[in-house]
């Protein structure tokens, strides 16, 4: 396992980030295709053998299941000194509760604590603003989130799917005051959705910023999991979100280079879409997300897959301009 410099900071972070919101209850309330607890295990344990030491989670999974999964299985396969763990705040963490979700104060508060009591941890390495609220102004968010970092619940702040002049400009204010800027984007970036590439991408190259993408193989999509004429998986099938990202003809061409190159190596797709996005020099590490345990062996092999420059172009010829999403 390679290990790479988090952004700007003295932080040393695996190649690749251990997804855990595939981690909960089975027909919990946000992510239903989940599996349980006793499953998860094998997950934690090939990561750790592995060399992975990044760990990405969020209070919103299943409403904090997958921060009580992840918290018990590092406690039994890892030292906590080891490992980096992210969590995320912002989204809801109930229903009908006005303030059980956003940027206030109150809740960044309130869930800091929630998050490292499921955790079972005194702190976590790094905390993401899930999505932006509307309903908070800028200047609570920051001054909240500041003062958590120095509480010493949290070593870094770093910030999810946004727009990059909302993203600059939140930077900005926050070394106006003197604290401590967004370390990393965790944005959605794969081969059928490159829009970060516009302005979000060369904003963190040229500022130190890490990157570490969601969806780096499309929510399955790359890896065929939603063939055009076939069986699509259990996540597939019920994982509406990305039924609402991809699909169209655009989507399915690019699929079919996947496909091309990856034969032609002798590799999976999900292993060409993984070698793709690993081999952009702004990526800091892809999240991977798993449910059967050759996922992640699949994710794991594709370090050791290295793109040419003809493969690179045949695999971004088929992509068009498209919808930004992923903001909300």
């Amino acid at each position: 396992m390679d290990y790479v410099r988090f952004g700007k900071t003295g932080l040393k972070v695996s190649r690749l980030c251990l997804g855990c919101m595939s981690f909960g209850t089975p027909g919990g309330p946000t992510h239903p295709w989940v599996i349980d607890e006793e499953a998860a295990q094998p997950f934690f344990r090939k990561a750790v053998e592995s060399g992975i030491n990044f760990f990405d989670t969020a209070n919103h999974y299943n409403f904090g299941d997958s921060e009580k999964i992840t918290g018990r299985a590092l406690k039994a396969y890892a030292r906590r000194d080891e490992v980096v763990v992210a969590t995320k705040v912002g989204l809801r963490m109930s229903e009908g509760r006005p303030n059980d979700r956003g940027l206030s104060r109150k809740h960044v508060f309130d869930q800091i604590d929630q998050s490292l009591d499921r955790l079972g941890m005194d702190y976590v390495d790094l905390l993401y603003v899930h999505r932006l609220d509307p309903g908070t102004e800028f200047e609570e968010m920051l001054d909240a989130l500041e003062a958590v970092v120095r509480a010493g619940k949290v070593r870094y702040v770093a910030a999810s799917s946004m727009w990059a002049w909302q993203f600059a400009k939140l930077r900005e204010m926050q070394k106006a005051r003197g604290y401590q800027p967004f370390v990393a984007m965790q944005n959605f970036y794969n081969l059928a959705y490159r829009e970060e590439e516009r302005e979000m991408m060369p904003y963190c190259e040229a500022e130190g910023v890490g990157v570490v993408p969601w969806s780096p193989i499309a929510r399955g999509f790359l890896a065929g999991n939603r063939p055009k004429d076939g069986q699509a998986t259990n996540r597939a099938a019920t994982d509406k979100l990305a039924q609402g990202f991809f699909g169209s003809a655009q989507d399915y061409a690019i699929l079919a280079r996947v496909e091309k190159v990856a034969a032609k190596r002798g590799v999976s797709p999900a292993q060409i879409a993984y070698a793709w996005v690993l081999s952009k020099p702004f990526v800091t590490a892809p999240i991977v997300g798993v449910t059967k345990l050759d996922q992640l062996e699949e994710a794991i092999g594709a370090l050791d897959v290295k793109l040419d420059a003809a493969s690179v172009r045949s695999l971004e010829s088929a992509y068009k301009p498209r919808a930004v999403m992923g903001h909300s």
